[in-house]
């Protein structure tokens, strides 16, 4: 029986690989999650093997077409990196407080892998857990000791109390400290804010409620619209601290699928879906922070099966984008579920005007190559690279052009004319093969070769078979606009 399976399994990955040609966009963004959360693994491994483990994800990422690694840096108030403010992560060494030994920075090292490989690094942050549950310990030094009345138990967990000023504003500075300390493209929350109900159990902020809502315009039925404002409250400060270090960064959400569903919204303004929502239960009105340009980019993620009555996908990801309530619209997506819709899917997210790209749910399952991922990813729809679409409403100049182009042996290499401003800085480039009798012309992603921050490009054994062939490069800069080509022939 399992012979016949893995046969047939084989079969209907051949009938998809050998399908029509699947067309790619020039841009595209192609995100992928990374989470270290509950990871028991990292403990017992040396350095050199955290290191290694790293290096073959992030190939394989980048064998898969991904642009983009959306990494979990502080899961739980607390830092997969060096911090001054928060204790390393008990997910790193396995005691909370504890730092690697020898000693390392697991996020610098990160940072640099991914853009080693033309990719992105989005720090991808919780900003209210704590614990996951209640047999975790605190590092002794937790602010948890020092300030107890921001915290709230709730079911087996500990959190911060969004509703007090000193929660947001500990996580202002611990965000801001990683802007500032780090070369991160951009700062990523997912779908934790408030938490997720417990059964027969209500979030206990009425010591909070009672101090603040009345001085902030709210009466006592209007609890709910207090816990929201004081979401949008610590989202635009990230976004206006964020910008005020480095206007490059981006701040992106990616949340529950489900905004709110048909039935909660008078208007009839809500998706005609049956389930949990982001506005009801978790006090996030992720469009609204859109509209406002509180965030860059929205990752909704829709993790069910199409024709999933309670929440359907296409109903879903069709509400999202006509919706449009920013610039920029990535689809999450659960791997687990893409047995047999990744095609309908990746027609959706390709065919709807306002979805530019996807976020891939868990990445450490395509180098695990669940469901034939990897193959599918690198094989037909991510065959080939993609620029991350260009976040023009933070900057909307190119970049000069690479100064000078020419070949030696087997690599073409290319100077830059220095620029003191950070916004117009190259910080990767675009190689593009026109063969012979093709004119050279990069708009025209077919011919996109490499997406690379070095400032050459190394044909190898390959170099003559391209004999006559033109190749052009582009410099790109912190918001992906993309500079004139230059051009020579090999």
């Amino acid at each position: 029986m399992k012979k016949i399976i893995a046969v047939l399994s084989f079969i209907a990955l051949a009938v998809s690989l050998g399908a029509q040609n699947v067309e790619q966009p020039k841009r595209e963004f192609r995100g992928a999650w990374i989470h270290i959360v509950g990871n028991t693994q990292m403990r017992t491994m040396t350095q050199d093997q955290i290191r290694e483990m790293f290096i073959q994800t992030l190939d394989s990422l980048e064998q898969a077409g991904c642009n983009a690694v959306i990494f979990q840096v502080r899961p739980q108030a607390d830092a997969f990196y060096e911090s001054e403010l928060e204790p390393w992560t008990r997910f790193l060494t396995g005691v909370q407080g504890q730092a690697p030994e020898p000693y390392w920075d697991p996020l610098e090292f990160i940072i640099k892998e991914s853009h080693d490989r033309g990719m992105e690094l989005h720090a991808w942050c919780n900003p209210y857990r704590v614990t996951s549950n209640d047999k975790e310990e605190l590092a002794p030094d937790h602010l948890f000791y020092s300030n107890p009345d921001i915290f709230k138990r709730y079911g087996t967990q500990l959190y911060f109390d969004p509703g007090e000023p000193a929660s947001r504003e500990h996580t202002v500075s611990v965000i801001a400290d990683i802007v500032r300390r780090y070369d991160v493209d951009a700062i990523h929350f997912d779908d934790y804010f408030y938490p997720y109900p417990v059964k027969y159990e209500e979030f206990h902020d009425d010591a909070s409620f009672v101090k603040y809502a009345k001085e902030q315009g709210f009466e006592y039925w209007q609890k709910g619209d207090w816990r929201r404002n004081n979401v949008a409250i610590l989202m635009k400060e990230l976004n206006d601290t964020i910008k005020s270090i480095k206007p490059w960064v981006r701040f992106g959400i990616s949340p529950f699928g489900i905004h709110r569903n048909l039935s909660e919204t008078p208007d009839s303004s809500g998706s005609a879906t049956n389930g949990l929502s982001n506005y009801e239960a978790l006090f996030a009105d992720v469009p609204d922070w859109g509209l406002k340009g509180y965030i860059d980019y929205i990752v909704p993620q829709l993790y069910w099966r199409i024709g999933f009555n309670a929440a359907c996908y296409e109903v879903l990801i069709n509400w999202w984008n006509d919706g449009n309530f920013t610039d920029h619209l990535y689809i999450g997506q659960n791997i687990s579920v893409l047995d047999t819709q990744l095609e309908r899917k990746m027609e959706l997210v390709r065919e709807l005007p306002n979805v530019a790209g996807n976020v891939w749910w868990p990445g450490w399952s395509i180098k695990r190559n669940v469901h034939n991922i990897h193959d599918s990813l690198s094989t037909v729809y991510q065959s080939r690279p993609a620029l991350i679409p260009a976040y023009t409403r933070l900057d909307d100049r190119a970049p000069q052009k690479v100064k000078t182009l020419n070949r030696k042996s087997t690599t073409v290499q290319w100077t830059v004319e220095p620029t003191e401003d950070p916004m117009q800085q190259p910080v990767f480039y675009a190689v593009y093969l026109f063969p012979k009798g093709v004119m050279v012309d990069t708009s025209k992603g077919e011919y996109l070769v490499k997406i690379t921050n070095k400032k050459s490009y190394d044909f190898g054994k390959d170099f003559k078979k391209y004999k006559g062939y033109k190749v052009a490069v582009t410099a790109i800069d912190r918001c992906w606009n993309e500079s004139e080509s230059f051009s020579l022939t090999l």
